[in-house]
């Protein structure tokens, strides 16, 4: 520091001045007879030179002190005069603390800024995050995971043991790289995964939490899909030569035996077993048919799709069967111009599955209602649909988007189950609720 080396100068410069004065006044006196007028001016004049010193090295010590303060409380915001009422040394000195001060000042600006920009980050994220030390003092909670949990703070683990007991266990016990499957109150499953780091001489352990009832799901249909395949093959390969055999048996009734036998009832019921056996087998071919979409759904071609433009469609499509059941329905989009990115048809078909289902939960009620609703939280689309009818019950609605699954005489069970896989393809989800006797409610999340 240029400063600092003047400093170290102008210190000898002044001992070598009070040096010289005490030599000059000594040889004044010995050439002098009024010894005491000399002794008494060089005495003024060194401790003058000795004050100037004295104040000299204080100054510069107050500076470094107030300097050095400034760093260790991280007080940059202070500012060193740039004058010459001391000297351009002080000057130099003086700037040469500001500019460092100055360069303090940037880079704490450049790592709250980066602080800032890694905190929007993870209160953004879809996956929850959670750190904590030995503890239990929770340092941060993402927003993720406050939704994933159902809570909306979180400053010790230990307020976890009412409503999480079993999420408190696994955290306080949970090993780096381990990962542990744990289901909320509400049967949400989450996957959680835990690390260790030191930070600042303390252990941190950061926990993630991820929500896998997608992939499970996901899971879950790839596996009906699979079983299914394997049913229609094999059920495919029975029926066809079946079929071709009954074919074949009613020619050879109608060229051979019908005209070499005179028991005419004999060929009839033989015709008519004939008959029946050829019906129901097609009719089970159209059956295993009915659920090739089921295994071969297209992949979405997604666009921008207007929410509002989208409920209007379905209610015309649908509106002379809501009409003739004394169904009325209302429609909600906040805002109103709320879009969506998805297939066109793929959630229109959604829509319509699950309108129709509401338009068939209605028994003996007076006032049946449908209402479309559309929102957006947190960056997502939520649609439902939801009806005042019947509802649901408890053992049936666990399984009702298992394939084949239906409450209904005439349903065939595909197509909440089809719902459900092309919302899985829309990396979204499509949730159920419902209340005995007062209503069911499907949530699209996309």
């Amino acid at each position: 520091m240029i400063g600092l080396r003047h400093f170290s100068i102008v210190i000898m410069i002044r001992i070598v001045v009070i040096i010289l004065s005490v030599i000059a006044v000594a040889w004044l006196a010995s050439k002098h007879t009024n010894e005491v007028l000399v002794y008494v001016l060089g005495t003024i004049f060194i401790f003058v030179q000795g004050s100037l010193l004295y104040q000299y090295v204080t100054n510069v010590n107050r500076k470094l002190t107030y300097f050095l303060e400034s760093v260790r409380y991280s007080d940059f915001t202070i500012n060193f005069r740039s004058d010459n009422k001391m000297g351009r040394t002080f000057k130099e000195l003086n700037q040469q603390f500001n500019e460092v001060l100055h360069a303090f000042r940037q880079a704490r600006a450049e790592k709250e800024a980066n602080l800032q920009y890694l905190n929007t980050i993870v209160q953004h994220i879809g996956t929850g995050l959670i750190t904590f030390d030995s503890n239990g003092q929770v340092n941060l909670i993402n927003n993720a995971a406050l939704r994933m949990l159902g809570i909306y703070r979180l400053h010790q683990l230990s307020e976890l043991k009412d409503k999480h007991p079993r999420l408190y266990e696994l955290l306080s016990t949970l090993d780096s790289g381990v990962r542990e499957l744990y289901r909320t109150p509400s049967d949400q499953p989450l996957a959680l995964q835990g690390a260790a780091i030191q930070l600042r001489g303390m252990w941190v352990r950061i926990v993630v939490l991820q929500n896998i009832q997608t992939e499970l799901q996901q899971q879950e249909v790839e596996s009906w899909q699979n079983l299914t395949r394997v049913l229609r093959h094999e059920i495919m390969n029975s029926m066809t030569p079946i079929v071709s055999l009954v074919g074949t048996m009613r020619l050879i009734v109608n060229e051979d035996i019908e005209k070499s036998t005179s028991d005419q009832e004999a060929v009839n019921d033989l015709k008519e077993a004939l008959h029946t056996l050829e019906k129901r087998s097609k009719g089970m071919m159209q059956f295993v048919n009915a659920y090739r979409d089921f295994t071969t759904l297209p992949k979405p071609v997604f666009a921008n799709l207007s929410v509002a433009e989208l409920f209007q469609e379905v209610i015309q499509l649908l509106q002379t069967d809501l009409t003739g059941s004394g169904v009325l329905w209302k429609i909600s989009v906040k805002p109103e111009t709320l879009t969506v990115k998805a297939d066109a048809s793929q959630i229109q078909q959604v829509l319509i599955n699950l309108v129709k289902n509401a338009s068939e939960a209605f028994s003996t009620q007076t006032n049946r209602l449908i209402t479309l609703s559309a929102y957006q939280s947190d960056s997502v689309t939520i649609i439902d649909v939801e009806d005042n009818g019947d509802g649901i019950e408890p053992e049936a609605i666990e399984n009702i988007f298992i394939p084949f699954y239906t409450t209904k005489k005439t349903g065939s069970g595909i197509g909440l189950s089809l719902s459900r896989q092309i919302l899985q393809q829309h990396n979204g989800q499509l949730n159920v609720s419902s209340e005995v006797g007062k209503g069911t409610v499907f949530t699209l999340i996309i």
